[in-house]
């Protein structure tokens, strides 16, 4: 059940970050390119490694 709950985080971190960075796709100012580019590669980056650690987890858990 764990394991689908690290699921669950890391698809929401991932779209949310996903959908902060194709946000840029429209002009915005400075500032705000500045905290989307930040906050968006950071939440895309928590997502894939929480899905990798899930995926871990998850392989470990069959194979014992």
């Amino acid at each position: 059940m764990a394991i689908a709950i690290m699921y669950v985080v890391a698809a929401v971190f991932t779209v949310i970050g996903a959908g902060l960075l194709l946000a840029l796709l429209r002009p915005a100012g400075e500032g705000k390119v500045y905290a989307f580019r930040m906050v968006g590669i950071m939440a895309l980056a928590l997502g894939i490694v929480l899905i990798m650690s899930a995926s871990a987890m998850w392989r470990w858990s069959v194979a014992a």
